[in-house]
């Protein structure tokens, strides 16, 4: 079994353009006593829209290893994979996301249910509770197995790092839900070592956390409590650490994070996706010229179809299109207007949490344009880069692993 380290940063790339910025950001962080491990990941989904191979992601974080002499691990995700997609990444990827979430609540057979919370007589909690949460997740977990066992099959004697997840769902699991959870995946002897739970308050792309700030330091807390209890339980692997997925930009809950996983000494895996898009875009429009004039027409096009764009984000985005800026104001804005409104700088008077969240969702405009994109991303590298590493580094890693 491959071996997650204690601290590690999920990293999207959606054009496979950014590594080396983003791995500059881990090696800044090393630098000053941190290990934050990278984990380049991109979805079935993403790779779909792009049009691009999994094997482009390893070539990528490959690439960008070697030419920085990174000597510490680093891992390619496949993200958020089911059985029917799984195949594909068999050979490019080394960590694996069992995204289970949309077989919560589906009944497993009720004599398993019967026999699981008869084999845990240890779990102290009312029986028909047991059982309500047995029958809530039992089935998703089965599901997570079956996926295990396929990747197993698939990678042979090549070793893998297991995560289950479950964030993509409507309600928060509490810490009971979260031990029942962990008890069934130890019976389906999956040895995860991390694992993405649905918190309390809203986690939008690309957008600071929205909801009861003390109440998610108290879960999170609690989780880490739980993992320890089943780690020790049900000799799962004992780096076995909470994921925080759409993880980018949840700037309130950095401090609280970081307080809880220093009183646990517990690790944490934290994914950050689409911000690196976004600081293309940042790093297009502040280029000025050719880069400024395709920042705005991205905007155009994702303005002008909006509705499908959004609609697959639906439960991970609250737009208010009345906020929209018209595309025909962009088109008058300048590169600090427009870099104002789009990083996510909230002491800014400029920025449009709006605006933001539609251009995060917006990346199919990009990939549409083809090579016209990617070689305004060459061209305009040097601001471009500057801004994925200055993102990572200032806004992501230092609050979570570095300040005190």
């Amino acid at each position: 079994m491959l071996t997650l380290e204690k601290f590690s940063l999920g990293v999207g790339d959606r054009f496979a353009h950014q590594a080396k910025a983003q791995l500059r950001a881990c090696m800044m962080a090393a630098e000053r006593g941190a290990t934050v491990i990278p984990v380049w990941n991109k979805s079935n989904r993403e790779h779909l829209i792009v049009g691009s191979e999994p094997a482009s992601v390893r070539a990528a974080a490959d690439c960008a290893v070697k030419e920085l002499g990174w000597k510490l691990p680093y891992h390619v995700d496949a993200d958020h994979i089911n059985l029917s997609t799984v195949d594909r990444f068999a050979d490019a990827s080394d960590f694996y996301t069992l995204d289970v979430a949309s077989a919560i609540g589906q009944p497993a057979p009720p004599a398993d249910v019967e026999a699981f919370v008869a084999r845990h007589p240890e779990i102290a909690i009312p029986r028909e509770t047991f059982l309500n949460i047995a029958k809530k997740y039992l089935f998703a977990v089965q599901q997570a197995g079956a996926i295990y066992r396929h990747i197993a099959e698939l990678r042979g004697d090549r070793d893998f790092i297991t995560e289950v997840s479950m964030d993509e769902t409507d309600s928060p699991q509490t810490p009971p839900e979260l031990l029942v959870i962990l008890a069934a995946i130890a019976d389906e002897q999956i040895p995860i070592q991390t694992i993405a739970p649905k918190f309390t308050g809203r986690f939008n792309k690309g957008v600071d956390y929205v909801g009861d700030v003390v109440q998610f330091e108290k879960e999170f807390t609690e989780d880490l409590g739980v993992i320890t209890q089943a780690v020790k339980q049900y000799h799962l692997p004992a780096n076995l650490k909470l994921s925080v997925h759409s993880g980018s930009d949840k700037f309130s809950i950095y401090a609280p994070i970081r307080r809880a996983l220093r009183r646990h000494n517990a690790g944490v895996h934290v994914k950050t996706a689409g911000t690196t898009w976004l600081e293309e875009l940042i790093g297009l429009a502040e280029a000025g010229g050719e880069g400024l004039e395709l920042a705005r027409q991205v905007y155009a096009k994702a303005y002008a179809d909006k509705e499908a764009l959004c609609e697959p984000y639906a439960s991970v985005i609250d737009i208010r299109y009345a906020k929209l800026p018209p595309p025909d104001t962009v088109d008058t804005w300048s590169s600090e207007r427009y870099t104002s409104a789009l990083r996510h700088d909230q002491r800014n008077p400029g920025f449009n949490a709006d605006f933001r969240q539609l251009l995060h969702v917006g990346y199919k405009v990009a990939a549409k344009m083809g090579d016209k994109y990617l070689q305004m991303l060459d061209a305009c590298e040097a601001t471009i880069s500057r801004n994925v590493t200055e993102n990572l580094f200032e806004r992501h890693i230092r609050p979570l692993f570095l300040e005190r």
